[in-house]
Formats: C-alpha cells, structure tokens, sequence
C-alpha cells in the first residue's frame, strides 16, 4: 500500500473529524478499566458495598451502591475523552487552515493511500511552533491519529518523520508530545522512535476532578532534533 503524507485540503475536513474522534474515544474503555484496578478505587468500590450491606442488610443494595459507584468512575472516564474532542473540534481542529497552515512554522499533514480504487484518508499529524522565551524555538506534534485498521503499517513513523523534517528544516531545537499513560501502545511508539520521556503528572486541560476520577497521568516526551 503506497502511503503519500500532504498538506491538509479543506475536503479533508470530514474524514478527519470521523477519525479523531474514533482514535480519542477508543481510549475510554482502557483508561475505564485502569482506574478501576487502581488501589484507592478497588478500596472505594469495596467501601460502599460493605456500607451498603451492613446499613441496609440487603446484598442487592450492597450491589446496587458498588455499581452506581463503578458507574460513575466510567462515566468521568467517558466524559474525560468525549469532552476533549468536543473542545478540540470547537477549537483548532475547527479551522485547520487558520490555524496551522496560515503560519509558516506550523502545518497539519494528512496520510492517505488508494483503497478500493479510491483515495482514502487514513491518519493526520500536526505541528505546532513554541518559543520558549530565551530564542529558541521547538515544535509541538499534536493531534497525531490514525485509523484503527491502518495501524502497525508504518503510517505513524511516516507521520512523525514528516513532522520531525518540517521541525529540523525550521531550526527547532526539539519536538515535544503529550500522551496518556493509558494509551501503552502510543507510548512503546515513541520510545521506540528516540523519544524520551521527561514529565509525568495529573495537569490537563480538564477538569481536575475528571482526572483524578480517571486516575490518569499525562506523559510529556521529547526528541532533540
């Protein structure tokens, strides 16, 4: 399958959305079950199951409390990725051209291959340029996704190659990314492709309390260019 990685083109705008959203909200199910292996959630299940049963008597209510409890942990992790693209789709994914192609030092790259006697888009990458103040310049990939049934053919490391060439072709010292913990598959990527991991903490853009009851940390690496 021959994989040609362009500039983004308005007519791309659908397909993208469909396939960031599919890639983003994948990752609800995976976070969902690591916050409910988490010690402090395993402890808190268990609390309102036994309070529930020795105030009520009722091993029915005793499951009733668990679950509303286990519910609610799903629905902040649900709530957590759903939000996100909601927000980003409002945002900077809203009007691609303005935002990453009207600057020179920014750009949004779209991967696509012919399938089934047609043009298909099968993933997407952009970059991002960040002056750290002291006059030196990086860039920032971001919204990185592929199609769940293109992955592990290479599609990614085009990706991110192009935007590593469009970094060092504009003097950045390096590029950085953000990802979840959850998303191990993302993760054994870019270690994989020289990227390093520098930063791992609970900051995001949303809200507190949807982080902690996700239980998520954010991973921030990088790759000197």
């Amino acid at each position: 399958m021959h994989i040609l990685v362009r500039r983004y083109e308005p007519s791309d705008q659908e397909a993208i959305e469909m396939i960031y959203r599919d890639a983003t909200e994948e990752h609800i199910n995976p976070t969902f079950l690591h916050a409910m292996t988490q010690p402090l959630h395993i402890t808190i299940s268990l609390f309102f199951c036994i309070g529930a049963y020795l105030l009520g008597g009722s091993v029915i209510l005793a499951i009733i409390s668990g679950g509303a409890w286990v519910g609610l942990v799903y629905f902040c992790c649900y709530e957590f990725y759903t939000s996100y693209v909601r927000e980003r789709l409002r945002t900077d994914m809203k009007d691609i051209p303005g935002h990453y192609l009207s600057n020179p030092d920014n750009c949004f790259w779209v991967a696509e291959a012919e399938m089934d006697s047609k043009r298909q888009i099968l993933g997407f990458a952009a970059v991002e340029a960040i002056d750290d103040g002291d006059g030196k310049r990086y860039g920032e990939l971001l919204r990185m996704s592929v199609l769940s049934t293109c992955r592990c053919a290479g599609l990614g490391r085009q990706l991110t190659k192009t935007a590593e060439d469009f970094c060092k072709e504009r003097g950045f010292t390096k590029i950085i990314l953000s990802t979840s913990l959850t998303q191990r598959a993302a993760v054994a990527f870019y270690y994989k492709i020289g990227y390093k991991l520098v930063l791992v903490n609970t900051q995001s853009e949303r809200p507190k309390w949807l982080v902690w009851m996700s239980r998520l940390k954010i991973l921030y690496m990088e790759k000197t260019m």
